[in-house]
């Protein structure tokens, strides 16, 4: 038993090598870390609604703060939980919407979003991750203009 045991182990292991044989787990993870950075790169250019910097720039996002799972064929949790630049930033909520308006709007495959503010780093953060995950409080906010216009001009794209 142990003989067919190793046997099996080195032919899945030249199969591998040869690249006749894939490992459902590891192509899975890979897909799964290749639509996190497609997230990444598209919440990096947000801009902080009071600087003129992005949120990548003011390390409000970064790559580790973004997770991917699978939940079904061609359908996807994802996971972002950034950090607001001070404990107390009154623009955590405003920017937990600029990243839920910019994902619906860009990511082209099916997705479920799921915004937190990472652990530890705001006052308030328990209420804010009720707010920014609430559709219809989403839906409210992005009918008031002017909050409309303030998420518009963070969320757009700078000119090249």
């Amino acid at each position: 038993m142990e003989i067919v045991t190793g046997l099996t182990a080195t032919v899945s292991k030249v199969l591998q090598l040869s690249g006749l044989y894939v490992n459902k787990n590891v192509s899975g993870t890979k897909n799964m870390e290749e639509k996190a950075l497609e997230v990444y790169d598209v919440i990096r250019t947000i801009r902080d609604p009071e600087k003129p910097n992005t949120l990548e720039e003011l390390e409000v996002v970064s790559e580790k703060c973004v997770e991917v799972q699978e939940l079904g064929d061609d359908e996807y949790l994802i996971i972002i939980k950034f950090s607001p630049t001070v404990p107390h930033c009154s623009l955590a909520t405003l920017i937990g919407l600029c990243l839920q308006v910019k994902l619906q709007r860009c990511l082209p495959f099916k997705h479920k979003l799921d915004i937190y503010i990472a652990e530890g780093t705001h006052s308030t953060e328990e209420d804010i991750n009720k707010q920014i995950n609430d559709k219809e409080r989403v839906a409210a906010a992005m009918e008031n203009p002017n909050l409309q216009e303030i998420v518009e001009q963070c969320v757009i794209e700078p000119d090249d």
